[in-house]
């Protein structure tokens, strides 16, 4: 296959991906070469984050969804409770799965060694990750089985929490109140349109109930651990998949909102890497001299 479609395959796939598989295996070897993260964040992260991790990178401006800016240790999509910093693993599913409907694509062609590096070098950008330790994750339990009670509990919910207020009534997030929200950088922030899938944090219920139960740091959105019982908040899931009826309008190969304007950024970092390494100092082309095998073995969870 030539190199050059090896992106294409890349994008073609992050559609229709199974549930990913995380592991540690590279995790402390991560730990012990944070040049190596370096490397990998220079060439596949910093068009958007910035060199200095601020979220200003050249291609930053023309987001909507603005590029997360690490130098304040403040991460949305977290297992852990509401302010506090992410596990390893979290930011590790991030760069592994992407944000879905930004230009956050999943970075599957990163091997898991790479991904782990860039992991551990994320957190060089804030102090925040040297002065505190790093929380337990909030307990997901094994979820319910679906039925017509706890989806009439969960649209009670919804309204006793103060769902509507920002997500509607019907859902679609589109309140004139929320239009006047702003997110910790003071960014125009919209709540997410409940009726339309898929969300951004995941495909699953357990992802839906992680993002009740820590709140989206950094947003609006709070955290209902301390509001509602497990059991309302398996509740307040059921009944937000039972008016997520719609799908997200797909474009060219599938992909939805600003993941086109992610694709077009990684293929100028493919093409940069194809023709200098994207400046690497060994002269090497990153993700595009990858043998074709490992990377697929990587996509697939393999």
């Amino acid at each position: 296959m030539k190199r050059t479609s090896v992106i294409f395959s890349v994008v073609l796939l992050i559609g229709g991906l199974p549930a990913y598989q995380y592991y540690r295996s590279y995790a402390g070897e991560a730990q012990a070469a944070p040049t190596a993260g370096e490397r990998v964040y220079l060439e596949s992260c910093a068009a958007c984050h910035g060199e200095r991790g601020d979220g200003k990178g050249p291609e930053a401006e023309r987001l909507k969804t603005k590029p997360r800016d690490f130098t304040g240790g403040i991460y949305k999509f977290r297992s852990t409770p509401s302010g506090s910093l992410p596990l390893d693993e979290d930011i590790f599913r991030t760069i592994s799965q992407g944000v879905r409907g930004t230009s956050m694509l999943a970075q599957l062609h990163l091997s898991e060694k790479e991904r782990w590096a860039v992991t551990e070098y994320l957190k060089t950008f804030s102090k925040r990750f040297k002065a505190k330790e790093t929380p337990e994750a909030v307990s997901i339990p094994a979820p319910p089985s679906a039925n017509a009670r706890l989806i009439a509990l969960g649209k009670r919910m919804y309204t006793d929490a103060g769902c509507n207020q920002c997500h509607r009534v019907e859902g679609k997030g589109d309140s004139t109140a929320a239009k006047e929200l702003k997110d910790d950088w003071g960014e125009p922030i919209l709540p997410t349109d409940l009726t339309l899938k898929p969300f951004k944090s995941g495909p699953n219920p357990e992802d839906l109930y992680r993002t009740i139960s820590t709140g989206l740091n950094g947003t609006p959105m709070p955290s209902y651990a301390g509001v509602l019982t497990p059991e309302e908040r398996w509740s307040l899931v059921f009944y937000i998949l039972s008016i997520a009826t719609r799908e997200r309008p797909r474009g060219m190969m599938g992909l939805i909102g600003e993941e086109i304007q992610g694709m077009r950024i990684d293929m100028r970092a493919a093409m940069a890497g194809m023709m200098g390494g994207r400046g690497r100092k060994d002269g090497g082309g990153g993700m595009m001299d990858r043998n074709m095998r490992d990377m697929m073995k990587d996509m697939m969870g393999r």
